[in-house]
Formats: C-alpha cells, structure tokens, sequence
C-alpha cells in the first residue's frame, strides 16, 4: 500500500530525514515511533504531499507522490498533531464545509459526514460550537475530517497528545477500530501508544532508522537474556544457593524484603534456551514452595533507549 525507497529530506543544511526506506501493507496499523526532532513529521508530511522530498520515492496505493500528487492526496487522510479546526462553527456544519473543500460529490457527502459522526462518537455533540468542546471531542472531530473522504490510508500525528487518561484510551480505541479497514501510520513519541496499538514499529532517531519490526520481535533480537520473575517459600539464603548452581543462571537476586515466609526473586538466564522447568523443578525437588514463575518482558521502552543508545555510541 505505501512504499517509501531511500527518501531524504533536507531543510539547508538541515538533515531532517536521511535516506529511509520502508513499506506498509493494506490494513496494517504501523507505529512511528522515535522522540521530538527524530524525523516523524516530516515524513508524514512528504507523505501527505506537504513537503516535496530532497530525494527519493513515495509510493502510495501504486501513485507516486511527486507525479501524481493529486491521486495521492485522494487516498490519504490526515490528522496532523495541531489540526485545524474552525472553533466557531458547529461540528455538522464544519463537516459538511470540509467535505465541500474535499470536492466530495453532494449526493454522498450527507452520507459520509453521517458515518464519521457515527464512526468518531460524536453524535452528541454534532450540533454544538466546536470550540465549546473539550480537546478529547476536538480530537475526535479531527479524526472524522480525516476520514470524511473515505481513504484508504489513515496518517496520524500524535493523535492523543494533550488527552486526559480517558481520553486517550477512547482515542486509541477508535484507531484500533479503524485496523483492516485501513492502511494507518501512527506517528507518537509515546511508547504504550505503539505497544497497545501498533501491529509493527519503526524507531527512528536523528533522520534514520533504527529498527523496523514488531515489538515481540525487536525484543527477542536485542535481549541476550531472559528475564524471569520467581516467588518462592523457604529460606531465602537456601533458595538463591539452589538456583544459583543450575547451569545457565546467570545472577539471582531477592527483591525488596516481603513480609511472611513467600519471598519474591528475580532470575536471570541465558536465552539460548527456556529454563523455567528446570528452576520449576529445583525448587521441589529441595522442599521449596512455588507460587509464581513468570516471564519478564523488555518493554518498548527498554527496546527504544536501547537501540537509541546503541546509534548514539555508533556516531561517537
């Protein structure tokens, strides 16, 4: 659906996006994910057609963004983090003049603006002054403008930047929702966003890639260790003895001191292979108690410092 080969865009002297390439598949939610200044609005900008690009090519829905720009902008629908509302007219109303603006036919535009009140939740506030809503339902009337014209590829710019907690997980619902449906690219600089949201991630820092994959995946790649999370009855001196003498631990460790006799541990292991059955079976064997064993993930945000880290030290 959208192919991206070795763009590049400069402002001066400036190296805002530095020769990245990357593809999305139809109905795909991609997250665009790297901190302020990295790169991400700017390529979603390219790629609306905002900007043209220093070098290289865009490709969305089989029409290049620089010779059919036009054709592009057709298929794509954007809600940029700053959307440009007309706080003084009322939510139909403002709909209604967009899709004017859009060029959509009169006979279907009744239709598409009662479908996107509809999609976006915003039936109850469809006849009150937008600038009297609050900046959830502003929000919501930012996505609804985006897909009024009904497109195929749905971009993103920090969607729930400045959202109350309620707000956001609203938000982050509605383009979950749109999967499938749609090609969405979700720019944010908000780790959980991509997490809860994102099939796959790009991190980008200072104009480049840094990883594109998904998170389980950049996760298993970048931990050279498993991390696993035991609670265990017994003395706590007998129980780091026993495990620490099973080949492949490589460090055990009490957490904060627990009250009664199930005191929690965390163990570290190799990754060449899954040690849970034989920590499982240490503990009987020596007339331990177990009560949990779980697996401790790397976050996306252990996965982000990490890579960002490693292309920081690259650049030394």
């Amino acid at each position: 659906m959208i192919e991206i080969q070795n763009l590049t865009k400069h402002f001066g002297h400036i190296k805002a996006v530095e020769n990245i390439s990357f593809t999305v598949n139809k109905g795909e939610i991609l997250g665009f994910l790297g901190p302020n200044g990295a790169g991400k609005t700017t390529t979603m900008r390219v790629l609306t057609g905002y900007f043209p690009p220093t070098r290289g090519k865009v490709n969305v829905a089989g029409y290049d963004i620089t010779e059919t720009p036009m054709s592009v902008k057709k298929r794509i629908g954007y809600l940029p983090e700053n959307v440009a509302l007309y706080t003084d007219m009322r939510v139909r109303d403002y709909l209604k003049f967009v899709g004017q603006v859009k060029k959509i036919k009169k006979r279907t535009l009744k239709g598409n603006v009662a479908n996107v009140i509809e999609h976006c939740g915003l039936e109850s506030v469809q006849n009150r002054i937008i600038g009297k809503l609050s900046k959830g339902y502003r929000q919501r009337v930012g996505l609804a403008q985006a897909l009024l014209h009904d497109p195929e590829v749905l971009i993103l710019d920090e969607p729930t930047v400045g959202l109350d907690p309620k707000q956001i997980v609203d938000i982050r619902k509605l383009i979950k929702n749109l999967g499938g449906e749609r090609t969405v690219i979700l720019s944010t600089h908000i780790l959980p966003e991509v997490q809860m949201i994102c099939e796959r991630v790009i991190i980008i820092n200072e104009g480049k890639i840094a990883a594109i994959d998904t998170p389980d995946n950049l996760n298993r790649q970048l931990s050279k260790q498993m991390t696993l999370s035991m609670e265990i009855e017994g003395d706590p001196q007998k129980v780091v003895a026993v495990l620490e003498k099973i080949d492949g631990v490589i460090d055990v460790k009490q957490q904060t001191k627990k009250k009664g006799k199930i005191k929690s541990y965390i163990i570290t292991t190799k990754l060449e292979k899954d040690m849970r059955e034989e920590l499982s079976r240490a503990v009987f064997e020596n007339q331990l108690g177990l009560y949990e064993l779980k697996t401790i993930e790397m976050t996306l945000e252990d996965i982000f410092l990490k890579l960002v880290t490693q292309e920081e030290t690259h650049h030394v």
